[in-house]
């Protein structure tokens, strides 16, 4: 089960995290600000072999003793991360892409309302 999904900007602040427990929201803000050294090493390391970046989809950004985390990048520098339970052996690589679809797809419907200013905290109702 995903216990945190969070947006980041390409400028690398947050733009939504959410946890479903609440009482380690500290604790899931420092995983997902320390996944992203882990993704702009991909990103740089797939740039330097290619000029572009066609696989969004970052795969296992690294395994903790509780939990394991998950990147996505869109073309627009975007990043989605998605950190699991690691006791959840059943999910499988392609289900991890296709919550990262669905995930991408709102975002994509949210920026193209013409109320959304770019750049702001998302905030869900």
């Amino acid at each position: 089960m995903a216990v945190c999904v969070a947006v980041i900007a390409k400028e690398n602040y947050p733009l939504y995290i959410k946890t479903l427990p609440n009482e380690n929201e500290l604790k899931f803000h420092y995983t997902v600000h320390t996944s992203l050294d882990v993704i702009e090493e991909r990103i740089h390391s797939v740039s330097k072999n290619t000029n572009d970046l066609r696989e969004l989809y970052l795969g296992l950004l690294y395994p903790t003793e509780d939990y394991k985390v998950y990147g996505y990048v869109t073309n627009s520098r975007i990043k989605f991360i998605i950190v699991i339970e690691s006791t959840n052996a059943t999910i499988r690589d392609n289900e991890i892409r296709s919550m990262f679809r669905k995930l991408h797809n709102a975002y994509t419907d949210m920026v193209c309302n013409p109320f959304y200013t770019n750049g702001d905290i998302i905030e869900s109702t």
